[in-house]
């Protein structure tokens, strides 16, 4: 764990200028995630887990800003910066707005770009309260691995999704007392409402089935209030 790499979501449709960054951080000491275009980016990080965000603004299916505001709207707040061959005022302010953390343009030269990547890590780490992280959480039998996103017992190991990684980090961390629905859907979807309550219902559903071969573990449904990791 102390060895993990950081990891780089890179969004970027010219394949070639994304082969040459990806290949570049990586020799860097980057782990690096090419996506080529914004949906594709979008399914990348609600999967997965990431440092830093490099995002092209132009770009088929879904731009950078809309990429953006969909990260900020999940509730992250990985740092963000834009690849753009555009110098206007208006755009810069509008990334700044949501939520970016620095631009670069093109042409640049990898060199450049690693020395913007290193400083806004360091600004983000150095930001970021020290606090004691607990990723490992013993659920009755079952280990669950948040970094990871696995769950185990025994020797059956299954894989998690990021989001499923976040809600049974959160019913872990409030194991045994009420999680509320409220306080879960804004941290993890970034607002609340029916729709997103609906797919949290799902995900409920989907770690019972998990979590289903330890009698001692039950998630239950506090009616009107939310939910509850019940360890006995």
């Amino acid at each position: 764990m102390e060895n993990r790499k950081d990891k780089i979501l890179l969004v970027e449709d010219d394949k070639n200028l994304g082969f040459i960054i990806s290949d570049y951080l990586e020799m860097s000491g980057y782990e690096v995630v090419h996506c080529t275009d914004g949906m594709q980016g979008l399914k990348a990080f609600t999967e997965g887990s990431y440092d830093l965000c490099l995002l092209d603004i132009m770009m088929p299916l879904k731009d950078g800003f809309t990429l953006a505001n969909d990260i900020r709207t999940s509730g992250s707040d990985v740092p963000i910066i834009f690849i753009t061959a555009k110098s206007l005022k208006e755009d810069l302010l509008k990334g700044f707005k949501l939520g970016a953390d620095d631009y670069i343009m093109k042409p640049f030269s990898t060199e450049e770009l690693l020395v913007r990547i290193d400083a806004v890590m360091r600004r983000y780490n150095q930001s970021r309260p020290k606090v004691e992280k607990r990723n490992v959480f013993q659920i009755g039998l079952y280990v669950f691995d948040y970094e990871n996103k696995t769950l185990a017992l025994n020797k059956n190991e299954i894989h998690l999704t990021k989001r499923e990684s976040d809600v049974l980090k959160m019913l872990s961390e409030n194991a045994n007392t009420v999680l509320k629905r409220e306080v879960a859907l804004k941290a993890i979807w970034g607002e609340n409402d029916y729709f997103m309550g609906r797919s949290m219902d799902v995900y409920i559903t989907k770690l019972r089935k998990y979590l289903k071969d330890d009698p001692t573990v039950n998630i239950l449904n506090i009616h009107g209030t939310g939910f509850k990791l019940e360890i006995k």
